[in-house]
């Protein structure tokens, strides 16, 4: 975690930087510039900074990875990664289902919205009952 907590501590620094360059850059301080920019810039640093000490306790606080050791071999980190689920089509599904409600919400169609939500709602159950049939059930 040591290495996650660098790469945030680097961006933190970056945005430290960069804010208030940009606020002069856009001269929000006299003429009422780009305060929106200012905002969002400001608040990125401030949960990169947030990010980066919560990276830094959990890897004072946990055994180095082999990522994080200078003497760590390829075969250690060897094993077990976790589960990772086979091609599945309701992902798709249900994203284009979003797709479709949020064309309904922008176009004022409300009925293309509650027939997205309809399919939606039948795609949503696909994709979290998939392990229950079919090839792949448990």
């Amino acid at each position: 975690m040591k290495s996650e907590a660098w790469i945030f501590g680097i961006t933190t620094i970056f945005l430290v930087l960069v804010t208030p360059a940009y606020w002069l850059v856009t001269d929000a301080s006299e003429h009422g510039g780009d305060w929106t920019g200012t905002s969002a810039l400001t608040m990125t640093t401030l949960l990169t900074l947030m990010v980066t000490i919560y990276l830094g306790f959990h890897a004072r606080k946990m055994d180095p990875r082999p990522e994080d050791r200078k003497d760590a071999e390829i075969a250690d980190g060897a094993g077990e990664l976790g589960f990772f689920p086979p091609y599945s089509w309701w992902p798709l599904w249900a994203g284009l289902t979003l797709g479709v409600m949020v064309f309904g919400v922008a176009a004022g169609a409300w009925w293309l919205f509650i027939i997205g939500s309809i399919l939606g709602a039948v795609a949503t159950c696909g994709l979290i009952f998939e392990y229950y049939r079919g090839e792949h059930a448990h």
